[in-house]
């Protein structure tokens, strides 16, 4: 029924301007996720957003405020934009977990989106942010009897440096991981996953006391803590604040290059139907007998692209000439790690412009199968690669 529509879109289309296309799909986007907006906002009376200011919190903090639903927004910056949207932003670290609680006070549905990400980076600099402030939510939720979380996770918690073509969720955690990001990313999804596990079981400590004093198991499962995890790959949109940037910079420099021989089959995801999925796995999350609850699922376009087209579609957007030049994965692989060696010999803070994660990633497959999220979730994205696109290239005509 979506690919129906999609197809509808582009055929109407023709003739149309850039403006008036993006129009059209925001509008069709819109429409379709009222249902699930609805019946949230029938489940719900105050959202929690970690990382809200960020690309993605952004969009679920806008798909939450459609529906008109309460929304407190926790970031470590300040976002005048989201103030203005009617979200309640709090200035915060989520280490900090007096502050953390005090602020979900009064919240019954958690999302939490909020990570340090990256390639490079100290132990220290990933697992505090990242696995702490996981526990942290956690903790919040339990002693507030907060029954559901929505966490954002990565498929970087599988990847081990190969192949990963069509794989789903019975792909195991990676035994080797080639950066403290997927690595602690890999911990924080299985703390969060494992809550709903332990609490399920055996009605876990670190529940409230008015849980514990349920008069039967039936009040024990309505306060249960139920959480699920989404592993988007490669977010991308209008006002993305790291992969576009980053390609347009290296391609205006001369820099951008392709590692390998090869072209890859990899998935990516448009950011507002990230958000979407969010919204699916909330929604799924109160549905009697959740078949969601402690899982993860991949989510993306499921339009698998070649790096190459994909890098070129974003180059396209600015008028910038498709990138041709190729670096083998093996000489890539080197660089990073040389490179690697040397700053940390040195200290140095600046991410290289070449590590190992970066070589691997650049020229091994990423694309999956979202049967799961079909299924449990109802997810199926709603803005294709090629309308994205328009709505990027009008984004960045904008801004210009």
């Amino acid at each position: 029924m979506i690919e129906h529509s999609q197809n509808n879109a582009t055929s109407h289309s023709k003739g149309k301007s850039n403006s008036d296309n993006s129009i059209d799909v925001t509008a069709r986007f819109n429409e379709a996720v009222q249902q699930p907006l609805s019946e949230l906002a029938g489940q719900t009376n105050h959202v929690f957003v970690t990382g809200a200011g960020g690309f993605l919190g952004t969009a679920i903090c806008r798909l939450l405020r459609l529906a008109n639903i309460k929304v407190t927004g926790f970031a470590r910056g300040h976002y005048p934009e989201l103030s203005q949207m009617g979200v309640n932003m709090v200035q915060g670290d989520i280490t900090d977990f007096a502050l953390l609680k005090e602020t979900m006070h009064s919240c019954d549905l958690v999302f939490h989106v909020a990570a340090k990400a990256g390639v490079w980076g100290s132990k220290d600099d990933y697992f505090k942010p990242n696995v702490q402030g996981a526990k942290n939510i956690i903790q919040a939720c339990q002693e507030l009897a907060i029954t559901r979380l929505v966490y954002t996770s990565t498929p970087s918690v599988t990847f081990a440096g190969v192949d990963e073509a069509g794989i789903d969720e019975s792909q195991p955690y990676a035994d080797n991981f080639l950066n403290f990001y997927g690595e602690s990313k890999a911990l924080a999804e299985q703390l969060v996953l494992n809550a709903s596990q332990d609490l399920k079981k055996s009605g876990n400590q670190s529940t409230t006391q008015a849980t514990l004093q349920g008069d039967n198991q039936n009040s024990y499962q309505k306060n249960v803590l139920k959480t699920v995890a989404l592993r988007p790959h490669l977010i991308w949109g209008p006002n993305d604040p790291h992969l576009v940037p980053r390609v347009l910079e290296r391609a205006r420099a001369g820099k951008l290059k392709l590692v390998g021989k090869e072209d890859k089959l990899v998935d990516t995801i448009f950011v507002d139907n990230a958000a979407y999925a969010h919204i699916l796995a909330a929604v799924a999350l109160n549905k009697a007998n959740a078949t969601c609850i402690g899982k993860a699922y991949f989510i993306s376009n499921d339009q698998p692209i070649t790096m190459a087209a994909m890098l070129n579609n974003i180059l396209d957007c600015v008028d910038l000439p498709p990138v041709t030049k190729r670096v083998p994965s093996t000489v890539a692989y080197i660089v990073g790690a040389t490179l690697e060696w040397f700053y940390k010999i040195l200290n140095i803070k600046k991410e290289p412009v070449m590590t190992r994660f970066v070589a691997r990633q650049l020229s091994t497959s990423h694309y999956f199968d979202i049967s799961a999220a079909k299924k449990d979730l109802g997810y199926t994205p709603l803005i294709s690669i090629e309308e994205g696109m328009k709505q990027l290239k009008l984004s960045l005509v904008v801004s210009s």
